[in-house]
């Protein structure tokens, strides 16, 4: 899919249906820009942090993690300045007055000379004083403590600055502080081999997504699928996918994305990076099948550039861009001692040799709607496309990575009549459907890899682009299976 489609950064507007797949690309969108703001309140540790609401179904994972997360200074994530200028710091600070004096004797009275002060009440004076300090230390201790643990933590949380409202939940638990316990809906089916996934509100500078919500997200995607894919790492995305699967206890691997930009020297390619970092710290390799580093990376350069040729001058001027954040990921990995795969995504039609050559897996976007395919002829459009492009060019290189289509699905609807059609290709619930059934169990058989795009649909694309891109999803954003859909009956791999 076109870059802008999954790009929180880039608030240019495409052009529609324009010629994804022409072999001379148009300039579908006007230049990227990253508008992640830096050094900025509401943090610790680059992660961003807020109170996770409970809900039915959720349990934080431990009391203090909600509550005196803040009392960290803040630090720079992303994060739109002053979202958190009136959180309670936690100073603690005490002030004292001075000890009173002691009060002359009532006027007149001469019969007895002033007294001074005794020595027993200097020493109980002394004792208060002492017992104030020890009391302040003890204090500072404790709190020491806990802002270590809630460090530990912290990564647990997300923004609460524009929190995205959950609604009622669609998924019911026999233990409602357990979600591992949650009960499965006969109507899903472990049927894809992955699925394309992107948490509600994990747009910058909002990060309104939430534990409890992604939690609820695993629990129904673990039941169409093992596998998921994210686009990127702002807005804790990684940690809080992991804690997820963590909590539900499902059978279930998520490849990691750093969603880098080409222009803004390594700014969202180095904050993510830090955050992927933290999580592998947090939870481990187990659930993590690999890091996509750029999502479209070369074809947005090459559009930016005025280039069609991936592996032209231009071209070859983005890949080694690329390349860089590719081996600084692998040395981040072998200094902390972890083997991960590390990948690269993008258009079909536009990977570079160079980077192909470089990276343990390719993922390619192949979208049938966008290259004038009807329904009916999309699967087979789509696997001969994949097979022909992009298997043909991995079996080319020595390293033989392995191939996965990244993106394919198809639209329910357009916001716009205008752009309900590309061609022969008509957005629509019934043709969302066909594809369904002529792709994911044939695709299976076929041994294709491939992440079904995409899970429920993205209210803010809608917003921001209009057409058919905020309407991709199986699922409505409210996570109900959209009326009219009927998940295919069949084993993935």
């Amino acid at each position: 899919m076109q870059a802008y489609h999954d790009n929180p950064f880039d608030d240019a507007r495409a052009q529609p249906n324009s010629g994804y797949y022409d072999s001379s690309a148009a300039n579908r969108f006007g230049p990227s820009s990253s508008s992640a703001p830096n050094n900025q309140g509401g943090f610790s540790n680059n992660i961003p942090l807020s109170t996770i609401p409970s809900g039915p179904g959720y349990r934080p994972l431990a009391e203090q993690s909600t509550d005196d997360l803040t009392r960290n200074p803040p630090r720079g994530f992303g994060m739109a300045s002053g979202q958190y200028a009136d959180m309670d710091r936690g100073t603690g600070m005490s002030s004292f007055g001075q000890e009173p004096k002691l009060g002359a004797y009532a006027p007149g009275s001469t019969w007895e000379p002033r007294a001074p002060k005794s020595s027993r009440k200097k020493w109980v004076v002394m004792g208060l004083i002492l017992a104030v300090v020890g009391i302040v230390v003890v204090a500072v201790t404790a709190g020491v403590v806990v802002a270590n643990h809630n460090k530990k933590n912290n990564n647990l949380s997300s923004s609460n600055s524009g929190t995205t409202s959950q609604g009622p939940s669609t998924v019911s638990q026999t233990n409602p502080n357990d979600p591992s316990t949650f009960v499965k809906n006969p109507d899903y089916h472990q049927s894809f081999y992955g699925i394309a996934y992107t948490p509600v509100g994990s747009q910058l500078p909002d990060c309104g997504n939430t534990l409890a919500g992604v939690i609820e997200d695993v629990q129904i995607m673990s039941q169409l699928t093992k596998r998921i894919r994210i686009y990127g790492a702002d807005c804790n995305q990684s940690a809080l996918v992991l804690e997820a699967i963590k909590q539900t206890k499902v059978d279930m691997q998520v490849w990691l994305g750093n969603y880098a930009i080409a222009t803004d020297n390594g700014t969202a390619y180095n904050r993510q990076k830090e955050a992927i970092k933290e999580a592998i710290q947090t939870y481990g390799t187990d659930h993590i099948g690999g890091i996509t580093v750029g999502n479209e990376f070369i074809l947005d350069y090459l559009d930016d550039n005025g280039a069609t040729d991936p592996n032209g001058p231009v071209g070859q001027q983005g890949a080694q861009i690329l390349l860089q954040y590719v081996q600084d990921t692998r040395n981040m990995l072998q200094t902390m001692g972890v083997s991960i795969p590390v990948g690269n995504s993008d258009a079909g039609a536009y990977f570079s040799t160079e980077v192909l050559a470089a990276v343990d897996y390719g993922m390619a976007n192949v979208h049938p709607w966008f290259a004038n395919v009807s329904a009916q002829d999309g699967a087979a459009w789509t696997n001969e496309f994949f097979v022909d492009t992009d298997v043909a060019l991995a079996k080319t290189l020595s390293n033989n990575p392995s191939m996965y289509i990244a993106e394919t699905g198809w639209p329910t609807k357009s916001s716009d009549a205008g752009n309900e059609s590309n061609g022969p290709s008509t957005a629509s619930i019934a043709n969302l459907q066909v594809f369904l059934d002529t792709f994911v169990c044939q695709a299976n058989t076929n041994g294709t890899q491939y992440f079904f795009f995409e899970f429920a649909d993205e209210d803010w694309k809608d917003k921001q682009f209009g057409g058919v891109e905020g309407w991709w999803g199986l699922f409505n954003q409210n996570r109900t299976l959209k009326a009219g859909i009927t998940i295919p009956n069949c084993q993935s791999p």
